[in-house]
């Protein structure tokens, strides 16, 4: 299941796996202060998982 930017979750069982292509790069975060791998964009919640919703939100900080 594609949930967001860069974010695929799969189900199997009572196991949730999220996969994440760290070599991407969406561009700066609103604060400006890092830059966006993956996102979410607010809560989702994940089919399959009896409610889990997830909220997520990686990214690499900017050099300095």
């Amino acid at each position: 299941m594609k949930v967001g930017e860069n974010l695929e979750v799969t189900v199997d069982g009572k196991i949730m796996t999220i996969k994440i292509d760290i070599t991407k790069d969406f561009g700066l975060s609103a604060s400006g202060k890092n830059n966006i791998v993956a996102s979410s964009h607010g809560n989702v919640t994940i089919d399959g998982t009896d409610g889990v919703v997830l909220g997520l939100n990686a990214y690499k900080r900017r050099p300095r």
